[in-house]
C-alpha cells in the first residue's frame, strides 16, 4: 500500500512518494519488496497515485527478485479499502495475499503469520501489538475480531453486540487475507477505508489477530521517526 499523500513526512514528500523516501541509502518500497521477496511472494502489487509516475519509473527501473506490478489510482485516492479492490484482478485467486503499508519497518515473520493464517482457516488475520495509539481493533478471548475503539473521539464500532470483556490492540498495517475476501468488499468507485468493512464481514467470517511484540515494528510516518529507522535497519539488518 504506497499510494498515500505522506502528509505526515512532508516537507519529504512535497517532491517525492512517500514510498520513495530513503532510509540507509535504500528507499522505503525498495526495503519492503526485498523482505516480502524474502518471505517467499512471488508477486507484488504496489499502488500508485501521489508522483505516480515517478514511482513507475522507479519500478521499472529497478530489477527485482520478484515480479512487481503496479495498481494506479489515477483519477482519485482510494484509501486502504477502495485501493485493495481497485487491485482484485492483478492478484492470484489460488494464493493467500500479504497487504503491507510501504511506511512501516518490521521484522514480524510474514512466515509465521502465514501459517497462524491456514491454520485457523481464518478470512483475514491482522498483525497487532500491545501498545499506545488512539485507535484500537478490539478482539474476544478466541483472538477474533469483535469491534474497534477510536479514544480520542470516544467512538467505537461492534461487530454485533458490544462485548464488555475485549483486548485492545493497535494494528501493526500488516494483514493477509484469503482472496475470496476480495469479493466481498465493495466496488472501487469511491475512496473508503478497509477497517469498517471488516467489521461488517466479521459478522459472517473469521477475522483474527497476530499478535507481535512490539519492538519488531516502526512507523516511518514522520520526519523525526527517520533516525530511529535507521537504527532499527542496522539493529536487525533488514
Amino acid at each position: 500500500m504506497a499510494a498515500g499523500l505522506g502528509s505526515r513526512l512532508r516537507p519529504l514528500t512535497l517532491e517525492r512518494p512517500k514510498a520513495l523516501v530513503e532510509v540507509g541509502n535504500r528507499t522505503l518500497l525498495q526495503i519492503n519488496i526485498e523482505q516480502l521477496a524474502h518471505a517467499g511472494a512471488q508477486r507484488i502489487v504496489v499502488n500508485t497515485h501521489h508522483f505516480a509516475e515517478m514511482m513507475a519509473d522507479y519500478i521499472a527501473s529497478h530489477p527485482w527478485p520478484c515480479e512487481v506490478v503496479i495498481s494506479k489510482e489515477s483519477d482519485q485516492l482510494l484509501d486502504t479499502g477502495g485501493g485493495l479492490k481497485h487491485a482484485a484482478s492483478l492478484f492470484s485467486l489460488s494464493h493467500p495475499i500479504v497487504i503491507y503499508n510501504v511506511d512501516i519497518l518490521s521484522t514480524i515473520s510474514i512466515e509465521q503469520m502465514l501459517h497462524e493464517h491456514q491454520q485457523t482457516q481464518a478470512l483475514v488475520t491482522l498483525a497487532v501489538s500491545n501498545r499506545t495509539t488512539s485507535r484500537y481493533l478490539l478482539f474476544d478471548d478466541t483472538q477474533s475480531l469483535v469491534g474497534w475503539r477510536n479514544t480520542a473521539q470516544q467512538q467505537e464500532l461492534w461487530v454485533n453486540d458490544t462485548v464488555s470483556s475485549c483486548h485492545p490492540f493497535a494494528f501493526s498495517g500488516i494483514s493477509i487475507i484469503d482472496p475470496q475476501l476480495l469479493a466481498l468488499l465493495p466496488d472501487a468507485d469511491k475512496p473508503y477505508p478497509i477497517i469498517p468493512e471488516y467489521l461488517k464481514i466479521a459478522r459472517n467470517h473469521r477475522i483474527r489477530c497476530h499478535i507481535h511484540h512490539s519492538n519488531q515494528w516502526l512507523d516511518v510516518g514522520k520526519p523525526e521517526t527517520l533516525p530511529l529507522a535507521e537504527t532499527f535497519l542496522s539493529n536487525n539488518r533488514l
